[in-house]
């Protein structure tokens, strides 16, 4: 079951079935199993940049973050893949410096943090390309049209 929680301040702007269905489909392309559960989170820049200092010992914030997991969920007994944690402000400016909607921007980060869960990076120039090829390919079948990453 994919969880989504989205802090109050953003659920005028965020419709969650689209954020299921980008989820779904880049977990679906990498091959993981339909009954793994995972947690996305869409929340503030101060949140995420608290998460990133904690964590990675980077003080400042930024689009997406994605722990990934190897436990099982408690109450199902199902793997529990892990969390994504994107910034809706940093989401919304990127939407607009690029010129696409939020919704795109955030359906783009839900692909791109499923991805992290599920194995995949982007640090050397050969993960990248396979990476992005799915994020391309998960775009290109939810009808997503983002410059750059759409073909």
């Amino acid at each position: 079951m994919i969880h989504i929680q989205i802090d109050e301040a953003y659920w005028p702007s965020v419709n969650s079935t689209d954020l299921r269905k980008a989820a779904r489909m880049a977990a679906s392309l990498a091959g993981l199993p339909e009954s793994t559960d995972f947690t996305i989170v869409i929340t503030s820049d101060e949140q995420v940049r608290r998460l990133n200092r904690e964590f990675r010992k980077i003080d400042d914030t930024t689009d997406v973050l994605s722990f990934p997991s190897t436990e099982e969920d408690p109450d199902t007994g199902r793997p529990y893949q892990g969390d994504i944690i994107i910034s809706h402000p940093r989401a919304s400016q990127q939407a607009k410096t690029a010129g696409h909607s939020s919704m795109d921007e955030l359906c783009l980060l839900v692909i791109h943090g499923t991805l992290h869960l599920a194995g995949y990076d982007h640090a050397e120039e050969d993960e990248k390309a396979v990476m992005f090829a799915q994020q391309r390919e998960a775009l290109n079948r939810l009808s997503i049209n983002i410059k750059g990453f759409s073909l």
